[in-house]
């Protein structure tokens, strides 16, 4: 993969696309603001990936060394224009749309370079402004499609799964953390306690996330789709609390992004444009 490309974590980045996706599927708006915002939470994602990548690089250097900047496919200082850019693009396509997204954008923006400088290293803070950002991705789209109350439900439970995966990652990642001198969840509490908070994270999500179709927002179908999200998660705790290797650790990770994925297919195919699609095929 092109280096470029690489260091955007195009995977990450279309999760906040298919954010926007889904709002668009479940309220039925499929406006020009569609691709746009689309386009504007794409790149900002890469750029906030870019510039975490910068500051990280001497971490990556031991936990991840095939990544652009360690492996040196990337300098530091093409890696730090790169990031600005984007965040630029991203902000003067935003402010375009309106004043609002404009805004959410340029503070999203802020939080995203005090993350990467400060708050990651802080306990439970960088979490919590990863999950959050994750979260507003809903909210940026509902306020961009006019759907602003479903969208904040829906940026609520993938702060819930966001949280368990960014947990399980610092677990992950401890060991280049604590040469950094990070204060991570792990760091501080232990790997026994941060298994039962991401598990705790992960069983919330998996307990409160049928109460999407109790309440009128999505039909049967999401609840026959998110039992398999549900079963995922739930295995995913009870293998993170029984072992708290680094190599589970990649491995629940990489299975909690699994679940994000199935749960994400469960709000489109559970929407109510679904069903009014098959009745017009048959």
């Amino acid at each position: 993969m092109n280096a470029y490309l690489e260091i955007l974590r195009p995977f990450n980045a279309l999760m906040g696309v298919i954010a926007v996706l889904l709002v668009a599927i479940i309220v039925g708006n499929f406006t020009i603001y569609v691709p746009i915002a689309c386009f504007i939470v794409f790149i900002f994602t890469g750029a906030g990936n870019v510039i975490n990548d910068y500051v990280d690089h001497n971490i990556d250097a031991i936990n991840k060394p095939e990544r652009p900047i360690p492996s040196g496919r990337i300098s530091l200082k093409t890696a730090a224009i790169y990031s600005i850019t984007l965040f630029i693009i991203s902000t003067i396509m935003a402010v375009i749309i309106g004043p609002i997204p404009g805004i959410i954008v340029v503070l999203s923006a802020i939080l995203m370079f005090l993350y990467a400088y400060r708050l990651k290293k802080s306990l439970l803070i960088g979490n919590l402004s990863i999950a959050f950002l994750t979260g507003l991705c809903f909210v940026f789209a509902g306020l961009v499609l006019d759907a602003v109350i479903i969208s904040i439900l829906l940026g609520f439970f993938a702060f819930l799964m966001t949280m368990a995966r960014e947990i399980v990652k610092d677990m992950e990642d401890v060991e280049g953390d604590s040469a950094e001198g990070a204060k991570t969840f792990p760091i501080q509490f232990g790997m026994r306690a941060s298994s039962i908070l991401a598990a705790f994270f992960m069983i919330l999500a998996s307990i409160t996330s049928p109460a999407l179709y109790f309440i009128g927002i999505f039909n049967v179908i999401y609840l026959i789709v998110l039992i398999f999200a549900m079963g995922l998660f739930i295995a995913c705790a009870v293998s993170i609390l029984q072992n708290q290797s680094i190599e589970n650790t990649r491995i629940v990770s990489k299975r909690i992004k699994i679940g994000m994925a199935i749960v994400f297919i469960a709000f489109a195919l559970g929407s109510p444009i679904i069903p009014n699609i098959i009745h017009m095929i048959y």
